[in-house]
């Protein structure tokens, strides 16, 4: 049962960053600035974010844990949300919000196999198995799919 809860936050997950897309996607068109759009999303993130871990903990991360933390997990994963998020809202008018997702699905499964394979960014290693290959190509295979008329 907690397995079938985790997997259906993550679906949700999942559900919502394609959600944000699309909003940030607008945005970002209306302002003709794709980065003035995820600028005020990262804002919105930081405030909502601090609010919660706020009222959920009712205070915040304690200083000899923040000294723990190496000194570029502080700055590394905003630098790759800038990037990506950019990217997300500067194609999705131009290819449209299910082809745009469906490309970016290729890449995080294509990242995600071989940074599970070799244990990158210090996360679990999950070898590339023939079940989890089959399973990628039927994705591509889809991904493609979606992406012809």
């Amino acid at each position: 049962m907690k397995q079938l809860l985790i997997q259906s936050l993550a679906l949700f997950g999942g559900m919502f960053l394609a959600i944000q897309a699309g909003f940030n996607a607008q945005l970002g068109s209306i302002l003709k600035q794709p980065l003035a759009a995820v600028f005020f999303t990262s804002l919105t993130s930081t405030i909502l974010g601090g609010a919660i871990i706020f009222f959920l903990n009712g205070r915040f991360i304690k200083l000899n844990i923040m000294n723990q933390v190496p000194w570029y997990l502080w700055f590394a994963g905003g630098v790759f949300s800038v990037l990506g998020i950019s990217l997300y809202f500067f194609t999705i008018p131009k290819l449209g919000i299910s082809k745009m997702i469906a490309i970016g699905l290729c890449g995080q499964l294509f990242f995600s196999l071989i940074a599970g394979q070799y244990g990158w960014l210090n996360l679990p290693v999950e070898p590339i198995t023939i079940k989890r290959a089959l399973g990628s190509v039927f994705m591509i295979i889809a991904i493609i799919l979606i992406n012809t008329k």
